[in-house]
């Protein structure tokens, strides 16, 4: 995995207490960008459904049940 260099400028005493509470910045950062990644892909994917539905003119209600019934009958 190759990694690259982030910079980032923040309060100075937001960095000095992180540093004195022994913080790893690195997996904070990760963290915080992988679950801003994973809800902003959950909105786009959410937009084109309800996009999708609008279109085809079916309520979120009626394509669950649908959806469910689908699986049933496997």
């Amino acid at each position: 995995m190759s990694t690259v260099v982030l910079s980032v400028r923040v309060k100075r005493e937001l960095k000095e207490e992180a540093e004195r509470l022994g913080i790893d910045f690195r997996a904070v950062v990760e963290r915080a960008l992988e679950e801003e990644i994973r809800k902003i892909k959950r909105l786009r994917f959410k937009k084109l459904v309800d996009e999708a539905l609008d279109s085809m003119n079916v309520s979120v209600e009626v394509w669950m049940r649908t959806v469910k019934e689908s699986r049933a009958e496997r």
